[in-house]
């Protein structure tokens, strides 16, 4: 590990915690593999502790009314619950650009979030990026700033990245489920994030990610349609639409879990061997 990297974890307080002693701990579901890896390494498939357990994908199938170009990077995956059929509001947006995208957040008043709002936070990086991260939602420094991510758990998210080579903006975008500060910055109700799930589907056909790593078990559950939690989700190569998934945890709940740090390490280890085989 380099010198700059070395100083990142001692100033997090995670040296010499942070270090991957092996793969990160898995329940005991069966074996996740994506569509597309053909003999992919084992690294990148979650461990099953039953004996004889049958692989099974566990991820969402391609999605109905989504472009052509983006079925096509999305197939339909085996053992996955299939999308809801897009409303006449979200097929509106299948057609947006980044600008005409962005416009449409800028002015959204689809659910009653806007109403306290000072800025909408549509999301920041490269827009051609391979790794895509998706949070939960706005806090204040977010809401007053209009970018995701930039109060103490942005900073905590920063120097993730870059203990992993990665930096903001750089082969990286930084998303939320949400585009408005929830109040008192509570997790989104049910109905809040189905209006923004529009918003962040059309960023994610537009970038085209070659991998999701999902921050916290709001993000997670929204991008996968199903009640879990961040551990038994770990280890775990999932899918969104086709595209691979790594659940890990919210940085925001990091700083006030400190023992879990290692953990997310372990995620982030395990994201970057992911990235490798893709």
């Amino acid at each position: 590990m380099s010198t700059r990297r070395n100083e990142i974890l001692k100033e997090l307080g995670l040296w010499p915690v942070w270090r991957l002693r092996g793969p990160p701990a898995a329940d005991n579901t069966a074996e996740a593999t994506i569509p597309g890896i053909a003999g992919a390494s084992p690294a990148i498939v979650s461990r099953s502790r039953s004996a004889g357990a049958s692989p099974t994908v566990d991820a969402l199938s391609g999605s109905a009314g989504a472009s052509p170009a983006f079925q096509k990077r999305s197939p339909s995956v085996a053992g996955g619950a299939p999308a809801l059929p897009l409303d006449p509001r979200a097929a509106e947006f299948m057609g947006m650009d980044w600008p005409q995208l962005k416009a449409s957040v800028a002015g959204c008043t689809a659910c009653p979030l806007h109403k306290d709002r000072n800025k909408t936070v549509f999301g920041v990086g490269d827009e051609q990026a391979e790794w895509l991260f998706i949070g939960e939602g706005p806090g204040a420094d977010e809401d007053a700033q209009g970018e995701p991510f930039v109060g103490q758990a942005g900073k905590l998210l920063d120097n993730m990245l870059a203990a992993i080579g990665l930096k903001r903006g750089k082969n990286v975008y930084i998303a939320n489920t949400v585009k408005c500060r929830p109040p008192g910055n509570r997790n989104p109700e049910p109905l809040e994030a189905a209006q923004c799930e529009p918003y962040l589907h059309r960023q994610i056909e537009l970038i085209r990610p070659k991998l999701i790593v999902a921050l916290g078990k709001v993000a997670a559950v929204n991008l996968l349609k199903r009640e879990a939690s961040v551990a038994s989700l770990r280890g775990k190569v999932l899918a969104y639409q086709g595209t691979p998934l790594i659940i890990t945890y919210h940085p925001a709940y990091l700083l006030r879990s400190l023992p879990d740090k290692a953990k997310a390490w372990e995620d982030l280890c395990f994201a970057v061997e992911t990235m490798k085989n893709l």
